[in-house]
């Protein structure tokens, strides 16, 4: 059945004909994958976003989160929606093995994540700020940092943030004055307002990492 989010035969001439995919698989990182895999990866997508991710897209634009002065209260869907999403591992799927992650090509984890745009881009924002954040400590963090964070949100069971934007500088990342001075146990103690937290509230996951951009006094920016 044609789907009505994106044509499937566009996005294989994309794939295989024009960006030539499965050359990829001659890489060491990509060895264990084939065509089929791919394939399979994309099927998986392409079934959960329309399955679970589209019924209730004008829904969430109808009823918006509602803070009743402790929770945030979020429509029920979304958060079904996510658990199945959680369960498929494609959260991780351009992640190293050795976390949990499929280690798929990132253009092939893009265009799994192209269904879920459009389906729900509402819903979809919550996995895919995730990703960013377990990406980010993968590339800066400690192992210890790893295990305790990232191992989690490639599992569903945690979701993150970026704490960016600020009151005075809006998105001017460069005019943030959020300080982190390091304390003598090895941690920082954080002093500064952020504002537009993206999924910064909810009861959708059992936890929520908060990433926050701030300077540490006496040193400047690489």
């Amino acid at each position: 059945m044609r789907s009505l989010l994106m044509s499937r035969r566009d996005l294989d001439f994309l794939l295989h004909e024009w960006l030539d995919v499965d050359s990829l698989t001659k890489r060491e990182r990509y060895a264990e994958h084939d065509r089929d895999t791919f394939a399979a990866a994309l099927d998986l997508a392409a079934e959960v976003a329309t399955e679970h991710f589209l019924p209730h897209r004008k829904l969430s634009d109808t009823n918006e989160p509602v803070f009743d002065g402790e929770r945030v209260e979020i429509l029920p869907e979304v958060k079904a929606a996510l658990d199945v999403f959680a369960e498929t591992g494609i959260l991780g799927a351009g992640m190293d093995a050795e976390v949990g992650g499929m280690q798929l090509p990132a253009v092939v984890v893009q265009a799994c994540f192209l269904w879920f745009q459009a389906a729900n881009i509402g819903t979809s924002a919550y996995p895919f700020l995730t990703v960013a954040n377990a990406n980010l400590l993968l590339a800066h963090g400690t192992r210890e940092q790893i295990d305790t964070w990232v191992r989690p949100m490639v599992e569903g069971r945690y979701f993150g943030t970026m704490c960016l934007s600020e009151p005075q500088a809006g998105s001017s990342l460069t005019d943030v004055t959020t300080r982190a001075v390091p304390q003598d146990d090895g941690t920082y103690r954080i002093t500064g307002t952020k504002m537009w937290i993206s999924g910064g509230e909810h009861e959708l996951s059992g936890n929520i990492v908060h990433l926050v951009l701030a300077k540490i006094p006496g040193v400047r920016p690489a």
